[in-house]
């Protein structure tokens, strides 16, 4: 009997517009502030129907093994019971009505003079 892999779909930005990726394996990195993200799943469509948003997904993730997200970056990670079609939603200026709220995610210096 084959066991069942766990899917996940994870949304994230990237450089300003939003991506949708399908893989079996997230975690919390070692990388402080980072989601781990491995095993993405790109499935066998028809070729006779090609998505250009997933070819260009397939192809900018095609020699990736592991990818290292951040954290603010994240806007939902779901556990689903299909995969769906990988997509890049483009920026459009005409929606933007919300700005994102500003992350700082360095520690803060507790000893910023370097003195004792």
């Amino acid at each position: 009997m084959e066991e069942k892999k766990i899917i996940y779909k994870i949304i994230f930005y990237n450089q300003g517009d939003v991506y949708e990726l399908y893989a079996h394996k997230i975690s919390q990195s070692n990388l402080y502030a980072f989601i781990e993200i491995e095993d993405l799943i790109f499935g066998e469509r028809s070729k006779v129907l090609v998505d250009p948003s997933e070819e260009k997904l397939k192809s900018e993730f095609s020699a990736v093994n592991r990818s290292y997200i951040p954290m603010q970056a994240i806007i939902r990670i779901d556990e689903v019971t299909k995969e769906g079609a990988n997509k890049i939603h483009k920026k459009s200026n005409t929606d933007n009505k919300v700005t994102p709220f500003p992350f700082n995610i360095t520690p803060p210096n507790n000893n910023p003079g370097g003195k004792s």
